[in-house]
């Protein structure tokens, strides 16, 4: 009778551990959830408040404000479905996102850019461009710099474009958006990202000694005469 008795309490008492975990684990999962979405409409909300209150007749601030507003309605309706830790990350990767166009449109208006943001996660390792760049593909001549000009009035904040870094800055025409459809429009779009960010055009150090491991632009893949037709300007001829 004892040994049933002792097992039975054994048992209760393991009963009780594991409540008590599972409890435990149930109020971390929702603090953290509770914080990830603290933290990404913190950011939501700031965003729309630069969005609300900026407008600007430069085409190269309209472009970026636009681009910022797009952001902002993204991240709002990624914060109305967002259930989970990951989830709410991606509705804070989109606000911060609208924040880096923000703060591109508030230099290209002259003004302060603001306080800083953290960095974007798919920016990373993407570098910036230095110096200003051109070059010609299929007749048709395409433009990147560090700063904005008419000639390059759409800011890219860095990122991956299928698969290789392309650096921030403004360009001439919004390249990455072709390349990310599909089709002929990819080829062409990375074509121009091929000719824009050759390492045979200038010096790495121009993107802030970016990683281009795993990309088309690793071992000199341009040697030979891989980029046959592009004229680079500037006696650079592909």
């Amino acid at each position: 009778m004892k040994g049933v008795l002792l097992i039975l309490a054994i048992l209760i008492l393991v009963g009780l551990v594991i409540a008590v975990v599972q409890r435990g684990g149930e109020a971390r999962r929702k603090t953290q959830l509770d914080d990830a979405r603290a933290d990404a409409q913190r950011w939501y909300e700031r965003l729309g408040g630069q969005v609300m209150n900026l407008s600007s007749d430069d085409p190269a601030a309209r472009q970026a404000l636009a681009d910022a507003s797009e952001r902002y309605n993204a991240a709002g309706g990624q914060l109305q479905s967002a259930d989970s830790v990951r989830q709410f990350a991606l509705a804070r990767e989109s606000a911060l996102e609208g924040l880096t166009y923000v703060r591109a449109a508030r230099l290209a208006m002259g003004l302060d850019p603001g306080p800083d943001v953290p960095p974007l996660q798919v920016s990373q390792g993407a570098g910036q461009i230095t110096q200003e760049r051109e070059v010609t593909v299929e007749g048709h001549a395409y433009k990147a710099g560090p700063r904005p000009r008419s000639d390059t009035p759409y800011y890219y904040p860095g990122g991956r474009v299928q698969g290789r870094p392309v650096p921030a800055g403004w360009y001439s025409t919004p390249v990455w958006r072709t390349a990310l459809g599909a089709g002929a429009g990819v080829l062409g779009g990375m074509l121009i990202f091929d000719a824009l960010l050759s390492p045979e055009f200038g010096d790495f150090g121009d993107f802030g000694t970016p990683d281009f491991s795993g990309g088309d632009l690793a071992g000199g893949d341009y040697s030979g005469g891989d980029l046959g037709g592009f004229d680079g300007g500037g006696g650079f001829d592909f």
